[in-house]
């Protein structure tokens, strides 16, 4: 397949004023889907953002693109990106966008896409897509230009998180440190507990325009772990800036990621509903959740990192779990994608009818030491191939075979190379981390 010039594992992303996160761009992108869409006779896409200060620009640039083609665009609002995809499947809108760098920081902005399944679109569609950027501009004739409207779906969605939670049963013994991260969720998740009962307390719903995922959220829960403790809460909930990720913490600080919800859930399923078939990781999924999981008989596969190729996994094997130890978690008898509230619901609703702890239940997933050191390139996959970084990285996995596993790979969402070393020996594990930094010095 050719290779993509703008799309990356999710969507386009990058920094906010330079090529391709610019108004010209994105107009032009507004352009290139609408024209797209209109071949297939589609009109409508649903839009939404989540909280950064560059959103006002990218949208409208997006969607005056849109409507020089001839499609009209529905603006949810800021609202998590799960929302627009939950919305895009339920009305079979054309297509669904939001405008989000995700767990990245303020400075950064892109856009995802969702088809009018509620999943993200192919990587067919994406080439077409890329392919009309290049052409000009062509109007559409002045009487069939798009039109925007604007809806607030928030208490649609609130309703939608709510009944995936159990009916009989509520969150009042609960008492919950919820952070969201200054992101799209600050208005949805603590009305989604509180209608629950819950007791929380929130952090990181203060968004300013700057703030999105700084010191909060699910890429560093040290605030959260600090006022979990400091309450004396049962645990804590993370959401990244767009709500598609969840981290939690349990009542003494412990972390509990992507890998160990992924665990929890699926062991509950096996218990209660005799669940039969298996649950979707990817490469850089804890061995320790791949061990524990045949442990108790549940298959676990690995695919690419990306929740994309998570969902084509499970549609494959017709199995339901999967996560990224990111927090990406997966429920495709829930949704099409992955979403934070939701599958923090999920474990919630075991803690409460199992009345037990997220500790307790963390306590028969054994992970084994593993660290993600993560190094600047800006250079193409195909010169990562080439590069000192690779050269390092096949070197170790040499010396050091079957002690070790060592991923390298490309980010697909940052400029970065991911270098994720696991094993049994934590001083081994540092040793490969320093060998690693004082080579390509």
């Amino acid at each position: 397949m050719k290779t993509l010039k703008y799309f990356g594992t999710d969507g386009i992303r990058g920094k906010v004023g330079i090529d391709p996160i610019t108004p010209d761009f994105f107009l032009k992108l507004g352009w290139a889907v609408g024209t797209v869409l209109s071949r297939k006779k589609s009109k409508k896409i649903i839009v939404g953002t989540d909280t950064r200060i560059s959103r006002y620009m990218l949208k409208s640039s997006f969607e005056a693109g849109l409507n020089a083609s001839g499609v009209s665009s529905i603006f949810a609002g800021l609202i998590p990106s799960p929302a627009v995809s939950y919305l895009t499947r339920k009305y079979k809108i054309d297509a669904g966008v939001s405008i989000s760098a995700s767990h990245n920081q303020y400075y950064d902005n892109g856009i995802k896409f969702f088809s009018v399944f509620g999943s993200k679109i192919s990587r067919n569609l994406e080439l077409s897509i890329e392919k009309e950027i290049e052409k000009s501009i062509k109007y559409a004739k002045q009487h069939k230009f798009g039109k925007n409207h604007v809806v607030n779906f928030d208490r649609e969605y609130i309703e939608y998180c709510k009944n995936t939670f159990p009916n009989d049963i509520s969150l009042k013994k609960l008492k919950i440190v919820l952070d969201c991260a200054n992101g799209s969720t600050y208005h949805i998740a603590p009305r989604v507990l509180n209608e629950l009962e819950a007791n929380i307390t929130t952090i990181g719903c203060s968004p300013n325009g700057t703030n999105i995922n700084f010191r909060c959220g699910t890429t560093d829960i040290s605030s959260l772990k600090k006022t979990v403790i400091e309450k004396r809460a049962d645990l804590g909930f993370a959401l990244d800036g767009d709500g598609d990720r969840v981290i939690l913490v349990d009542h003494k600080g412990n972390k509990v990621d992507g890998d160990k919800i992924l665990y929890i859930i699926a062991y509950n399923a096996l218990k209660n509903s005799g669940f039969v078939g298996g649950v979707v990781g990817t490469s850089m999924s804890n061995i320790g959740l791949e061990i524990s999981l045949r442990k108790i008989g549940i298959p676990f596969v690995r695919t690419k990192v990306g929740d994309r190729h998570i969902f084509n996994k499970l549609q494959e094997k017709r199995w339901n779990f999967g996560a990224e130890s990111s927090g990406h978690i997966i429920l495709l008898d829930k949704m099409n994608t992955g979403d934070g509230i939701i599958a923090g619901l999920q474990v919630l609703g075991i803690i409460v009818k199992e009345n037990t702890s997220l500790h307790d239940l963390c306590k028969d997933v054994k992970l084994v030491p593993q660290t993600v050191l993560n190094i600047e390139f800006k250079d193409s996959y195909k010169n990562l191939i080439k590069s000192k970084v690779t050269t390092v990285v096949k070197q170790l996995r040499n010396k050091f075979k079957r002690k070790v596993r060592i991923i390298c790979r490309k980010s697909g969402t940052e400029p970065l190379i991911r270098i994720m070393i696991e094993g049994k020996n934590k001083k081994k594990i540092q040793e490969i981390i320093y060998n690693i930094k004082r080579k390509i010095k």
